[in-house]
């Protein structure tokens, strides 16, 4: 009989730390733009140009994690059958960390043996490995490092299912999985529904993000002919399958030296709802010489199939040991399924709606000569085992009946995540049925400081406490709301997100008459600088930090922007005002690289990177740490290759 059970699992941990309180004034770069949208099929071109998130508001970033890795233990919950068991991290999204098949013990995915974040999500820290659920907007979702609701609840066949859901706050739509293993079955079912409640429709964007094992062997297969190759060069090119668009073959994770995405091309048909279905069965797998390997393959909304891999160079083989330290072997690819073409797209889901499917996840089995045959046998031999495994017709049986189940409220809480959705359901009035019930509790303090909101006032609070995330979707009610700074501060910030720039300054100064604050002085910082007013963005800066030296985000962007505006000299001089512990914190001296570097130092830059920092939250796609040793020995008529612990390049070079 299928079981499911609590466990603490231990693993060692970075510390994840405080989140920052700075704001998401949009000044964080995309790394997924297109350029030649317009070169691209209508539909694809109309899915780039809609529903880019400017701004991860109300959310905050998490950029306080570290590299001290030290024992911690995590709450898990395990689903398991005789054939497969399923480990779960409701502390950190919901992840799916382990799948392993029972009769050979082996681990389906890539299960990372460390907890290690790195700057890869929308909100920064983000984990490698296992299966990840994103919703929301391109990228790796913001609540991948939160914790969401757990519950059990009877299946259709009487054996337990397991409920995860949350509030996306970017978007405020619901997300909801429903983990099944039918009795005998050798396949993981995940139900997924997405609930827009708003009486508005909102952007629309699901992936489901697999991290499997990779050899020199390993191959994807995909029912497809071609894909969409996106190689960080800012273009969407289609690319015939396997071949690629240079002669080799771009199913194989490990032939690749660069960092790419290939988005299969799987032909459907739109349908009403803007939403699409394929017309053959999709599946994506990825499979050893012999067969082996594991399987992902779901019912036809969700159309998208993705490998990404890093690349075997050397920044690729950086990224890999920088996000899973411990035992990497020959690393990982990821394989992909999605609602879209392409994770540059979102669609519209329209108000008061939900769209759902069934993915199943397991082991593949296919027959070595398939495994090895030539692209159009091996992947029909793939999609000819996935029907003799599950015929089509009865996966959509087994769809409909965790489609019957979806209201149905859960018997057993397993684990409590935020209160935000709940506090959004408030506000609106709207709701979102019992299947996935959002409550305010008495651990709820945070999301609770915002209901005097909703009765039209707002208290202050210590100055020098953090102010939360602005609640951006609230407008009106911060509009009219009676306050003090911490009313204005935050009306400033929801005048930004809108647009009104002059409105939002307007606001944070009112803010400092009634009380001098980091957070408003650094806001101002920020509009001086991207009006180019050099003189506001020094003042901004010094003012915030004169009122709170001790605190890494500001002091870090404090001291990027005034080197960016020009005013390095300025910027040491705020260094060495700084604490001598923040002085010595590793994104503290990489910013004093650039200042050594812009103030004519360039054998005080060499120094410190010879001494060895540790970039901690460098962020995907980035090259700046090689660029600046680059310039640092530009600078000093030097040609000292890059260190391999510098190099994270993407792009091979």
């Amino acid at each position: 009989m299928t079981e499911l059970r609590q466990e603490l699992l231990e693993i060692p941990s970075a510390g994840f730390g405080p989140e920052n309180p700075l704001p998401d004034l949009g000044g964080h770069g995309d790394l997924h733009r297109v350029r030649n949208a317009d070169e691209l099929p209508a539909g694809m071109r109309r899915g780039i140009g809609f529903g880019h998130l400017p701004s991860i508001l109300p959310c905050l970033f998490q950029d306080g994690y570290d590299r001290d890795r030290r024992p911690v233990q995590l709450p898990v919950l395990v689903l398991e059958n005789e054939h497969l068991t399923a480990t779960v991290l409701p502390t950190l999204g919901g992840r799916l960390h382990s799948l392993v098949q029972r009769s050979t013990g082996r681990e389906l995915l890539h299960r990372n043996s460390v907890l290690q974040p790195g700057n890869l999500a929308l909100r920064n820290a983000w984990l490698a490995g296992g299966v990840e659920w994103n919703l929301g907007s391109t990228g790796h979702w913001t609540g991948t490092c939160e914790p969401v609701h757990a519950a059990t609840l009877d299946g259709p066949d009487q054996t337990p299912v397991l409920r995860l859901w949350e509030w996306e706050r970017t978007r405020n739509l619901v997300s909801q999985l429903d983990l099944w293993l039918p009795e005998h079955s050798d396949l993981l079912h995940v139900a997924v529904r997405v609930t827009n409640p708003s009486e508005q429709p909102a952007p629309a964007y699901w992936w489901s993000n697999v991290a499997v094992p990779q050899t020199p062997q390993t191959r994807v297969l995909a029912p497809a002919d071609q894909a969409w190759r996106y190689g960080y060069t800012e273009r969407l090119e289609l690319v015939d399958v396997p071949s690629g668009d240079g002669g080799g073959d771009l199913t194989r994770p490990m032939d690749h030296r660069r960092a790419v995405d290939y988005f299969f091309e799987l032909p459907a048909e739109d349908l009403p709802d803007t939403a699409a279905r394929t017309l053959e069965r999709p599946f994506v797998a990825a499979v050893e010489p012999d067969g082996s390997g594991l399987l992902q393959a779901s019912t036809r909304r969700l159309r998208g199939r993705k490998l990404f891999v890093w690349g075997e160079g050397r920044g690729g083989r950086r990224w890999q040991e920088w996000l899973t330290p411990v035992g990497t072997g020959h690393g990982y690819a990821e394989i992909q399924a999605g609602l879209a073409r392409t994770q540059m797209e979102h669609l519209q889901l329209p108000a008061r709606t939900a769209w759902s499917w069934l993915e199943v996840y397991g082991a593949a089995a296919l027959d070595p000569a398939e495994a090895t045959a030539e692209w159009p046998a091996a992947r029909r031999g793939m999609a000819a085992h996935l029907d003799r495994r599950l015929p089509e017709e009865e996966m959509e049986r087994r769809a409909a009946q965790l489609a019957a189940l979806a209201d149905a409220p859960p018997s057993r809480p397993l684990h409590t995540a935020s209160g935000w959705g709940a506090l959004e359901l408030r506000r609106t009035g709207s709701s979102v049925g019992a299947g996935t019930p959002f409550t305010l509790q008495d651990a709820h303090t945070r999301e609770a400081a915002w209901l005097p909101l909703l009765e039209g006032r707002l208290p202050d609070t210590d100055p020098l406490t953090p102010p939360d995330g602005t609640l951006v979707h609230w407008g009106d009610l911060l509009e009219d709301a009676e306050g003090g700074w911490l009313i204005r501060y935050h009306r400033g910030v929801a005048r930004w997100w809108r647009g009104d720039v002059e409105g939002a300054e307007a606001s944070w100064r009112e803010s400092l008459q009634q009380q001098p604050t980091p957070w408003a002085w650094r806001n101002l910082a920020v509009a001086a600088g991207r009006r180019g007013d050099t003189a506001g963005l020094v003042e901004g800066y010094r003012q915030a930090l004169s009122l709170l030296p001790a605190l890494r985000p500001l002091a870090v962007e404090a001291l990027q922007s005034l080197v960016e505006a020009g005013a390095a000299d300025v910027a040491r001089d705020l260094l060495e005002q700084l604490p001598r512990e923040l002085r010595d914190d590793d994104r503290v001296r990489l910013v004093e690289v650039r200042i050594r570097l812009a103030t004519g130092e360039p054998a005080q830059a060499e120094r410190l990177l010879d001494a060895g920092i540790a970039p901690v939250d460098l962020r995907e796609g980035s090259v700046r740490l090689a660029d600046l040793w680059q310039a640092v020995q530009q600078a000093l008529g030097s040609d000292r290759p890059v260190p391999a612990a510098y190099d994270f390049s993407m792009t091979g070079d």
